[in-house]
């Protein structure tokens, strides 16, 4: 992930809407000042930039181990197929933003971090390996494992990456990180490395509203990850993704929540981790944790309350379910379909649920302690 720049196109149903603080050079993630609640929450894009990756065989439309990954080869892989530059409008927030994927089916379906696509109103993919850009639809994406599956827009039969067992890698393989360092685009660029801890547990807080994610079971890496390799390959010798590549960013901090130290710079999902998540999502089963399909959109920003659990409203976007609510900065956001909401993440994790269309009832407070409530229709919104 990257930091944001200042946009060049203002979205023209938002006029006036503030564009945010001008940020430091290069990279362009945005990583959220007030979270958005588009579909609850826009999730300031987890500014992450995880690795979760499994490498598939060339042409193979699904996954698989090419026998035992044991590395004894001490040369580090360099560049394979299967790897695309992800570019994103943040309409929302007037901010653009740039990562990694890899493709795991050659009818164009990518694999990567949801933070790379969080709050995104439009996608395009550029495929490295032809030079070409597609549209992209999200199939869907768990918020939690920070795993989003894309589907491009192409009729083409895409180069896909092959992919390993990353239940094989040990402590000191050497390891390649492929990616769109700095979201520069262009032909990616490869670190490498090696393994220096395993199942590693990392806490990604969101500066913005205080909310985090847990993430676990991750490769550590002393290869030089950079923001824009979010969604990337960790490559093993022979070339198999064995990770997905992650780094922090702007508005987003690591913290070490379990495991041992170690000198890795970098952390990655593991791709069997990465690629249960997202066999789920090409199936079609939604849970708990996995959504499919289009974001439901509430249309309101909102913060943590600082005087106890549910959601303040910090500010309302034009045009949506939330103004015509009657809604007003500063009110308490307390229930949905008559559960309390105990917070910002909480309130997006109840949203994700839903679907644009669906009628929830929604309970708040206003700024006088008038209890409210009323029937909202969830418009569409970006992803989480």
């Amino acid at each position: 992930m990257v930091q944001p720049q200042v946009p060049q196109w203002p979205p023209p149903q938002y006029p006036g809407w503030p564009p945010p603080p001008p940020p430091p050079p290069p990279p362009r993630r945005s990583g959220a000042g007030i979270v958005l609640l588009a579909a609850v929450v826009i999730f300031a894009a987890l500014a992450l930039t995880f690795g979760r990756t499994l490498l598939r065989p060339v042409g193979s439309s699904n996954p698989s181990a090419t026998g035992p990954i044991g590395d004894t080869n001490t040369q580090p892989s360099g560049r394979r197929p299967g790897v695309v530059d992800i570019e994103t409008i943040l309409g929302y927030r007037n901010a653009e933003a740039a990562g990694t994927g890899i493709v795991i089916k050659s009818t164009g379906v990518v694999l990567t971090n949801n933070h790379v696509i969080a709050g995104a109103t439009r996608i395009r993919v550029t495929d490295t390996d032809n030079g070409r850009t597609y549209k992209a639809k999200i199939l869907g994406y768990a918020r939690s494992a920070d795993i989003a599956v894309l589907q491009l827009q192409t009729t083409a039969r895409l180069k896909t990456a092959v992919f390993g067992d990353s239940s094989k890698v040990a402590e000191g393989d050497v390891v390649t990180a492929v990616g769109n360092a700095g979201g520069k685009g262009g032909q990616p660029s490869v670190v490498s490395g090696s393994v220096t801890a395993l199942d590693q547990a990392i806490v990604a807080r969101d500066e913005s509203d205080g909310s985090s994610e847990n993430l676990k079971g991750l490769i550590q890496t002393s290869a030089p990850i950079q923001p824009g390799d979010s969604g990337g390959p960790l490559l093993n010798t022979r070339g198999q993704v064995i990770g997905m590549d992650t780094a922090a960013s702007a508005g987003f901090q690591f913290q070490r929540d379990s495991g041992r130290p170690g000198s890795g710079r970098g952390f990655a999902i593991p791709a069997n981790q990465a690629m249960t998540v997202a066999d789920q999502i090409q199936s079609g089963t939604a849970s708990t944790t996995v959504h499919l399909g289009r974001t439901a959109m509430l249309g309101v920003q909102v913060r943590s309350n600082t005087s106890g659990s549910g959601a303040q409203v910090a500010g309302i976007l034009p045009g949506t379910p939330a103004e015509r609510t009657g809604l007003r900065s500063g009110a308490q956001l307390t229930t949905l379909d008559g559960n309390p909401i105990a917070s910002p993440s909480g309130l997006t994790d109840m949203l994700l649920q839903h679907h644009p269309g669906d009628v929830v009832r929604l309970g708040w407070t206003d700024p006088d302690g008038t209890s409210n409530s009323a029937a909202v229709r969830l418009a569409d919104g970006p992803p989480q």
